[in-house]
C-alpha cells in the first residue's frame, strides 16, 4: 500500500516510523524524533497535530495517523486538516481506543483525552470524507491491573523517567510481542474491541 499511494505523510511517527523514510514526510511534536528522521535522511517537520498542516490540500496518496486523534483536544480540526492535505482517493491508516465506559489507568497513563464509542468515531471519519475498507484489532493495552497501577504510581512521582520507560522500554517490548493484525472489510467485528486499526479512503 505505502509503495503505491506516492506521496507519504505520517503525523505522530515518534522514534519508530510505520512508513518508508523515502517517499513520506513526516511531521511530529517531538523536535528530538524529528532530528532523529532528518539524520537518517527523512522529510520531517516539527509541529502539533492540533495545528494546521503545513502542506497544500490534496497532496498525499496516504496518511498514517496512529494514536494521534485521542491525544488531543480538539479531534475533529485533526480529522479535518487529514481531509483537506488528502488527495482524491487517498488511503487513511488511523487508530483509535474504543468505548468510554471502558476507562482505564492506561488511558491516563499515556495521555488520552478521550475514547470513542465506535458510531460516533465512525461518524466523524465518515464527515469529514472517509469511508471505512478494513479494520483489525489494534493496541498494545496491558491485561495486568498490578502492572497499570505501577506504571500509574512511577509516573506520578518520576513523569520524566517513566515516559523514557514506556517509550524506549516497554513500547519496544511490547511490539516485539504483538498479534499479527487481522484485517477484515468493514467495521462489524470492530464492536468489542478495546483499540481499532482502520483503512479508509477519500471518497468525499
Amino acid at each position: 500500500m505505502a509503495l503505491e499511494a506516492g506521496r507519504r505523510l505520517e503525523i505522530g511517527p515518534g522514534l519508530r516510523p510505520r512508513l518508508p523514510l523515502e517517499g513520506t514526510d513526516f511531521f511530529d511534536l517531538s523536535g528530538e524524533a524529528v532530528r532523529q528522521l532528518r539524520r537518517a535522511g527523512g522529510s520531517a517537520r516539527t509541529g502539533s497535530a492540533s495545528d494546521p498542516l503545513p502542506y497544500e490540500d490534496a497532496t498525499f496518496g496516504l496518511v498514517c495517523a496512529l494514536d494521534i486523534v485521542e491525544h488531543v483536544e480538539n479531534d475533529h480540526a485533526v480529522l479535518s486538516e487529514i481531509a483537506r492535505v488528502a488527495a482524491p482517493g487517498a488511503r487513511l491508516i488511523i487508530s483509535a481506543p474504543l468505548h468510554t465506559d471502558r476507562w482505564i489507568p492506561f488511558d491516563d497513563l499515556v495521555g488520552h483525552c478521550r475514547r470513542y464509542d465506535p458510531d460516533v468515531f465512525f461518524a466523524m471519519l465518515g464527515s469529514n470524507g472517509f469511508t471505512i475498507e478494513e479494520s483489525a484489532g489494534y493496541g498494545m493495552q496491558p491485561k495486568s491491573s498490578r502492572l497499570l497501577n505501577f506504571g500509574m504510581r512511577f509516573l506520578a512521582w518520576r513523569p520524566r523517567e517513566g515516559m523514557w520507560w514506556y517509550n524506549n522500554v516497554f513500547m519496544p517490548i511490547g511490539l516485539m510481542f504483538q498479534s499479527e493484525l487481522k484485517f477484515a472489510p468493514g467495521t462489524e467485528h470492530t464492536r468489542d474491541l478495546d483499540e481499532v486499526l482502520l483503512i479508509c479512503r477519500k471518497t468525499g
